[in-house]
Parts: C-alpha cells; sequence; structure tokens
C-alpha cells in the first residue's frame, strides 16, 4: 500500500496478485481510493474490486456484443455518439432492471432480444392507471436541493 497525495485528499493504492490454478500463470491488479485500507478492510475491498471488474467488463462485453451491437461508429459527430451511447447505457439499465425483477422471464427461457421487444411492445399498449401513479409515489423519495 502507498500513499499518493493530491490536492485536497490523500489516494490509496493497493495491489493484489493472483495465481492461476495451474500456478503457472500470475495477474497483478491494483485499485485507486479514497477509502483508508487497513487489514481489516482490505479483502473486502479486492472483494469488491474484483466483482466491479467483472460486472463492468460482461456488461460492456454483452453492450458490444450481443442485443445492442455497439461496435460499429453510428454517426461522425461526438456528441451523437455520446448520446447514442448514454442511451444505450440507459436501455442496458432498464433492461437488466426488469430481468432481475420479473421472476418469470428465466422460467419462460426466451431470447434476451424477444424479452426486449415483448417489453418493447408493453410500453406501446399498455396504459399507466392510477393505482400504478400510486404505487410509484409511496415507493419513490425525492429530495430537492
Amino acid at each position: 500500500m502507498e500513499e499518493v497525495a493530491g490536492k485536497e485528499e490523500i489516494m490509496n493504492v493497493f495491489e493484489y496478485e493472483y495465481e492461476g490454478k495451474d500456478k503457472k500463470q500470475k495477474t497483478t491488479f491494483r485499485w485507486i481510493t479514497n477509502l483508508e485500507i487497513n487489514k481489516r478492510n482490505l479483502e473486502e475491498l479486492i472483494q469488491a474490486g474484483r466483482w466491479r471488474w467483472k460486472i463492468e467488463n460482461e456488461g460492456f462485453n454483452n453492450q458490444k456484443n450481443g442485443l445492442y451491437r455497439i461496435e460499429h461508429l453510428n454517426s461522425r459527430n461526438s456528441n451523437a455518439m455520446k448520446n447514442h451511447y448514454l442511451i444505450t447505457q440507459i436501455a442496458d439499465i432498464l433492461m437488466q432492471l426488469y430481468l432481475a425483477w420479473n421472476p418469470y422471464v428465466k422460467e419462460l427461457k426466451q431470447t434476451i432480444k424477444n424479452t426486449s421487444s415483448k417489453l418493447l411492445e408493453s410500453f406501446r399498449r399498455l396504459k399507466i392507471t392510477e393505482e400504478d401513479v400510486s404505487y410509484i409515489l409511496r415507493y419513490t423519495t425525492i429530495y430537492l436541493e
């Protein structure tokens, strides 16, 4: 562990070396954090860092090679590219929430593309009721600053 002094706060750097199952290949992971690192939380920070990379890599891989096919340029305008990517991120987050929330999706064993099409169709044909709005208001907190 080493400390890197910044303008306003200290950043902590830590690394973890992982040996593969065959003990021939070693991989080193490094993280920078503003959290205090000590013997009690070091293992927890390593686990959190490894899980974060796993989630990010799977998410980006899905966006690039999966349903969203973002491996090619859709525009030469940098703002349009940023907007397209942000909308893709929002769509991916909504899809992940839907799949995690709806227990029947796994039981139906349908493709993500088919699930996505059915979800989009439900937005088109289903109307929001007063009961839906009251449910959302009951479980939503809005903070105004």
